[in-house]
């Protein structure tokens, strides 16, 4: 990469460190929602304490931010459908990921980044995506588990990119994306340890639709 295109790392992280949960939650609220329920300012915890419209919006824009990350591949001059291309896409993927789990906007404290891992994934691989996703959404009716599902659907990712996208339906796959497919579920799995301990220890707690949007003094004890 040319120094024109390192400079999109720096772009992809700042899109990364933009978070709806957040500053809507300031803004509408007058409430950090790191501070409330799991303390993570993803959609799942939103939902718990905001409602359910909020955090449909926190889970689409975290998945946009991905996608708006690697898109910034298209500014270079890089050959499509080369290492060096899925290189640049994961690379800038994964700024805008750790601008999402480190945002410098919101000192440093951010939330797992999985939307956002997602968004990224469809933008490099939607084909993939929309299996790993089917598998979520499958999973997610049968426990309602977010977690759980999230960690299905996406070690299924290196299964589809490997296997059946690059052997059965001999798609253009680099070996760059092939291994990255790999370390994504793992670092999913690794992200997750503290969700696979209470789902084992029957603690973790299943995803409950809330249609009202609590304020601070109505929040339940265990959200203080």
């Amino acid at each position: 990469m040319t120094t024109a295109n390192l400079l999109l790392i720096p772009i992809a992280y700042a899109i990364g460190s933009l978070s709806g949960a957040i500053t809507l939650g300031k803004v509408i609220y007058g409430m950090d929602i790191r501070d409330y329920g799991s303390k993570n300012p993803g959609a799942n915890n939103v939902q718990r304490i905001f409602g359910w419209p909020l955090a449909l919006f926190v889970f689409t824009f975290d998945i946009l931010k991905g996608v708006a990350a690697v898109s910034l591949v298209k500014t270079t001059n890089i050959e499509p459908d080369t290492n060096l291309y899925v290189a640049a896409q994961i690379i800038l993927g994964l700024a805008s990921v750790a601008g999402h789990i480190f945002p410098v906007f919101f000192r440093f404290k951010g939330g797992k980044g999985v939307a956002t891992l997602t968004g990224v994934l469809w933008a490099i691989h939607p084909g993939a995506v929309f299996i790993c996703f089917s598998i979520f959404l499958v999973s997610f009716a049968i426990t309602r588990y977010i977690s759980l599902s999230a960690i299905l659907g996406i070690t299924g990712f290196p299964f589809f990119i490997n296997l059946l996208f690059g052997e059965i339906a001999q798609d253009k796959m680099t070996m760059t994306l092939r291994i990255f497919s790999i370390v994504v579920a793992i670092i999913i799995w690794l992200t997750h340890l503290s969700n696979i301990k209470r789902i084992f220890n029957g603690t973790e707690e299943k995803f409950k639709l809330k249609k009202t949007v609590p304020v601070r003094k109505h929040l339940p004890q265990n959200y203080r």
